[in-house]
Parts: C-alpha cells; sequence; structure tokens
C-alpha cells in the first residue's frame, strides 16, 4: 500500500529536497525554462498529462526523456505520422499458431511515462486511441480491458496548428490534458551555454533517477491529500465559471477543469513545502490548466487575442480571497 509522504514544514515555504533534486537536475538539460520545469513536475505530481506546444528544436522532446530519467520511470516513445493506426499504439491481439489462440501483444502506451511525439501530425482516428488511456488509464481492445502501470503519464508534444500536415486536436482530448505548456526560445545567454554543453558532450545521458517510482507514487498521494478550504474551493469555481462569461470566449473551461485546476493547485503546494492551498498556487497553475480548454470566439482570433491572455484576464476580474480560512494538515 502506498503510504502518504507528508509535506516538511519549511520555514517560509520552499520545495522539498525529494522534489528540489528533481527540478535541478532537469534544470541542468532543460537550461533557462525553471518555471516550466516546475510546472512538468507539478502535473506529474498531479497525475496529469501534459501537452508540450512549440515550434520544432526548442527541447519538447528533451523535457520529457528527462523527466523520465529522473524519476526511473519506464519511458517509451511514439512517433505519430499520418500513417499511423490505432492498433500501433495500443497493441493488438495476434494469432499465436502453435498455440491456436489470440495472444494480446502490448503496444508502446503501455509504459509509466509515453511521449507522443509530434501527436496532431497522426489522423484524428489515431489521436482518439490515446482518449480511453488518458481518462481511465487502461485500454480495450477487442472487448478485452487492459490496466495501464501506475503512475501513467501522457507526454504529447505537438507543433502548431498551422504547420503543414498538422491536424488539430479535438476539443474531447485537449480536455484530458491536465496542463498545455510552452518552451519558448532561449535567451542569447542560454543559447550559448547549451552549444558549451554540447561541445563538451554533456547531455540527458549523464541523467540519473533521484526519485524512484514508489517514491513518487508517495508523493502523488500526499498531492491529492492538500487540503483545499471551501473559500479556495470557491475561488477556483469562480475563476473556471469567468471563463465561460468573457465575451470573447465562445466555449469556456469545462467542469473537469475545475477539477484539474484544484489537482494541480494541490500539486503546486507540495513544491512549495505546504499542505495546503492559497490562491498562490491557483494563480501559478491557471494558465497551463486553462488555456488550451477555453475556444475563442471568430473575431477574438482576428484580433491576434490568445486564450493565455484571455485566463490572465480572468485572474484579474476574479475577486482573490483575503484569507484563506482554517489551514488543515495532512
Amino acid at each position: 500500500m502506498i503510504q502518504e509522504r507528508p509535506v516538511p514544514p519549511v520555514e517560509g515555504g520552499g520545495t522539498p529536497e525529494p522534489l528540489a533534486r528533481v527540478l535541478r537536475q532537469v534544470g541542468e538539460v532543460i537550461l533557462g525554462k525553471e518555471s516550466v520545469v516546475r510546472l512538468a513536475l507539478v502535473a506529474l505530481l498531479a497525475e496529469g498529462h501534459i501537452l508540450l506546444e512549440d515550434v520544432p528544436g526548442v527541447g519538447k522532446t528533451l523535457l520529457a526523456r528527462a523527466l523520465a530519467r529522473t524519476i526511473g520511470c519506464g519511458f517509451r516513445r511514439i512517433q505519430f505520422t499520418p500513417d499511423l493506426l490505432p492498433a500501433d499504439v495500443t497493441g493488438a491481439a495476434i494469432f499465436n499458431q502453435k498455440t491456436r489462440e489470440f495472444e494480446f501483444h502490448p503496444g508502446p502506451i503501455f509504459s509509466e511515462i509515453v511521449l507522443a511525439d509530434e501527436i496532431n501530425r497522426a489522423s484524428p482516428r489515431t489521436q482518439s486511441a490515446l482518449l480511453e488511456a488518458m481518462e481511465e488509464q487502461s485500454v480495450t481492445v477487442d472487448g478485452v480491458t487492459y490496466a495501464l502501470p501506475k503512475p501513467f503519464l501522457v507526454m504529447a508534444t505537438q507543433n502548431p496548428i498551422e504547420y503543414e500536415g498538422t491536424y488539430p486536436l479535438p476539443e474531447a482530448q485537449l480536455d484530458r490534458f491536465l496542463m498545455r505548456l510552452h518552451l519558448g526560445y532561449p535567451e542569447r545567454s542560454q543559447e550559448m551555454n547549451i552549444l558549451a554543453q554540447f561541445r563538451r558532450q554533456e547531455s540527458e545521458r549523464q541523467l540519473s533517477a533521484v526519485l524512484s517510482v514508489d517514491e513518487l507514487r508517495q508523493w502523488q498521494v500526499t498531492a491529492s491529500r492538500v487540503y483545499v478550504d471551501d473559500i479556495m474551493e470557491g475561488y477556483i469555481v469562480d475563476v473556471v465559471r469567468a471563463t465561460r462569461r468573457h465575451p470573447d470566449v465562445e466555449l469556456g473551461a469545462s467542469p473537469r477543469a475545475s477539477l484539474g485546476l484544484m489537482r494541480a493547485a494541490q500539486a503546486h503546494a507540495v513544491t512549495e513545502g505546504r499542505d495546503y492551498v492559497v490562491p498562490d498556487d491557483v494563480q501559478a497553475v491557471a494558465k497551463a490548466v486553462l488555456a488550451h480548454r477555453i475556444t475563442l470566439r471568430p473575431e477574438a482570433r482576428y484580433q491576434d487575442k490568445e486564450s493565455d491572455g484571455v485566463v490572465a484576464e480572468v485572474l484579474g476580474q476574479v475577486e482573490v480571497p483575503r484569507g484563506r480560512g482554517r489551514v488543515g494538515r495532512l
């Protein structure tokens, strides 16, 4: 049985040392992107999936590999292409000539961390093969349901949809990603450090596991039990509901977004060394959790407005609780 790992009290707040080791080591490979690395760890603690959306070559695949090696999880990569079939992802039942029976051969989805590389280059039919796995942590083939390993995390990368040969992800699949993250181009000094790192032949091959799978699951249990006051629950719901009333939004965030925002805020609190959620936790994860779940009106898109900006406006409009109420202990 997985036991709860208490969040150690840290004077003035601070990342617990086991989690800090993960952040430091991944940060040695993903240079200058500390906030993105922290959000990726938050998603992992919240047992949520990550969509990495950015232009090619900025380190999306590298981040997924580095995170898997640092935590010591099983890692499989699926290269999504237009000719990829659903069975290539989930596996298939193959007839065994010796036993005269069909035997299930698991696909690459059966791993603890799965990198769905360039997911929007595959057809919508193949993209939909991930829906059950992401929501139920299981795969059904020929009427038989197979459980996926735990922990289970899909890290999908996609190029911007205006690139050639891409299919937009349907809203139902976007809603199953807890977070959408952007790496962006590095600063000049950071890019020079990348060149120096490559010249010294320092890469993610040097990474070692600083957190075991069992320890990760303990931290996930801890995150799920972080105290959320009624006042904070109300704040989370108000933020999500405000996205539905925004004049630039055609389709607002769903109730699943409210659950995701609460889970992400709980996990963020753990990375700050607290066992209760405060408004700062909600605000720190809101853009990553909500922006990809809302659809802007056509006239807003014509004006080059972005969903990240809408979420920022919502956070500025919703009243922030002055007190967090009673502090619960794990």
